[in-house]
């Protein structure tokens, strides 16, 4: 039948030979592509990119294998040059423009070189790049106060780190000091970061060397799609209480989770698991981490916060990424009870907090406000959404469609009642995507979801243009 309904879908496409425009019903005025043998086309921006006169492609690529670490990897068979970029697109050294569906790995939130974040980095740099906190500068407080507004409950004391890992580092140890216990609990498929700490409460075994974990311990992923529960959050939650009862003393330090699993494949945890998991862990003696660098100020449109869509006020906050919209900058939040243990020892952060950073971060809070991208990714990302669910039905290929606002996922299959990952499709889409002028992300375990996470300011016609790329490329197959 899924055959069938493929050949009858290319018999379609072969059918047609120009671009036909359909209407939204609810505005007529409104015009969209829909999907045709017509290779679609990115929508117009007014900007002209500097001329590029620096090194090209390969020799930046010889360079970086010769002196950088062998670790590193990069998209694509032939690596782009990105040279410049400007709100939600990139340009190569050729000029070529690009749709920047992944946003530097979710980090730039406001858009690529963004006027005020610019502005506001500029002028912090000309009078002091850096001093420290042994002494006093008004923009760390600033930026911390602004911070504080944004958390919900006695989410009031704020730590400034340099990036995801560090945060959930910090907030690893903030547990483990307060609660006097040494156990943490996390997910199967998370990702919390790659040093020596975090690499133990990361759960894929692609990112995980062979070292000790330490006290560290995961429970069963509340996946909707794949799970073995499917959506029974009662059930998932069962799990950690189970683990909690055989596998530890009976007291745990804490449980850190994603609201939505970023490097996991966009994952949202099965609705209501959250507050169950939350009161067997703090019964436990444990703290409660909610760990943003990817889910939060806005993104999901829903909630300025992934943990609200889980109706719940974790005990610790870390964040990073779109914080700072392509700065080095990540932070801690949490109450001041917790705080107070840090105090016990001398903790301090060299670059943490720096006031060109701190000018930066405080300038992204108020953009997103000033902007209203909370909403607009609610719209925006409600409408990717539901165009791709509408390619779910032509195509066999998507499994399943998630995700919320500008946080989206496309897991690819080759059977759906299996599930089995499509990984050589998704690699030859990727590939077609790029050629059209898409740059999304993958994710997962075996590298079978496309990860939709663009700029903020992300637009309809932009998701328009996405989909019908995405159509397009599939139609080839």
């Amino acid at each position: 039948m899924g055959l069938q309904r493929n050949l009858l879908n290319r018999k379609t496409l072969n059918n047609v030979v120009k671009t036909i425009w359909v209407s939204d019903k609810s505005n007529p005025s409104s015009l969209r592509r829909f999907s045709s043998l017509q290779q679609p086309e990115l929508p117009p921006f007014d900007y002209q990119p500097v001329p590029y006169k620096g090194p090209l492609a390969d020799q930046v690529f010889e360079k970086r294998k010769k002196y950088l670490g062998p670790s590193l990897f990069h998209y694509y068979q032939k690596p782009l040059n990105i040279v410049e970029g400007k709100m939600q697109y990139l340009f190569d050294e050729n000029g070529r423009r690009y749709l920047d569906a992944f946003a530097g790995i979710v980090t730039v939130s406001c858009g690529h070189c963004h006027p005020e974040i610019l502005s506001a980095i500029e002028e912090q740099n000309k009078l002091l790049q850096h001093a420290t906190t042994i002494y006093l500068h008004h923009a760390i407080g600033d930026f911390a106060e602004g911070l504080a507004a944004k958390m919900p409950g006695n989410l009031k004391i704020v730590y400034f780190v340099n990036s995801g890992t560090e945060a959930n580092e910090l907030a690893m140890l903030m547990a483990r000091l307060y609660s006097g216990n040494l156990g943490m609990i996390a997910l199967r498929n998370a990702y919390h970061g790659g040093s020596a700490g975090t690499i133990g409460l990361t759960a894929l075994n692609t990112w995980k060397y062979p070292i000790p974990q330490g006290e560290i311990h995961h429970v069963v992923n509340p996946n909707p799609y794949r799970g073995v529960f499917g959506s029974d959050a009662s059930r998932y939650a069962q799990d950690v209480q189970d683990h909690i009862d055989h596998g530890t003393s009976g007291r745990v330090a804490g449980f850190i989770s994603e609201t939505i699993q970023g490097v996991g494949g966009a994952v949202e945890l099965a609705p209501g698991y959250l507050k169950p998991v939350y009161e067997m862990v703090r019964k436990a003696g444990g703290v409660c981490i909610a760990d943003e660098v990817q889910t939060g100020f806005g993104r999901t449109g829903s909630h300025y916060w992934g943990f609200q869509t889980q109706d719940v006020i974790p005990d610790i906050v870390t964040m990073a990424k779109g914080i700072g919209n392509g700065l080095p900058l990540g932070a801690v939040v949490t109450t001041p009870e917790i705080a107070q243990v840090m105090a016990q020892k001398i903790q301090f952060n060299t670059f943490g907090g720096n006031p060109v950073c701190s000018a930066g971060g405080l300038a992204v809070l108020r953009v997103l406000d000033k902007e209203n991208r909370q909403k607009h990714c609610s719209d925006v990302g409600s409408h990717l959404i539901g165009r791709l669910k509408d390619l779910q039905q032509k195509f066999d290929l998507i499994g399943d469609v998630r995700g919320r606002g500008l946080m989206v996922g496309i897991e690819l299959v080759t059977d759906r009642k299996e599930k089995t990952p499509a990984k050589a499709e998704t690699a030859v889409l990727f590939e077609k995507l790029r050629e059209l002028g898409v740059l999304v992300g993958k994710g997962g375990l075996h590298g079978n979801v496309f990860r939709i996470k663009p700029p903020m300011c992300f637009n309809k016609d932009d998701a328009d243009f996405l989909v019908d790329a995405l159509d397009y490329s599939m139609s080839k197959l």
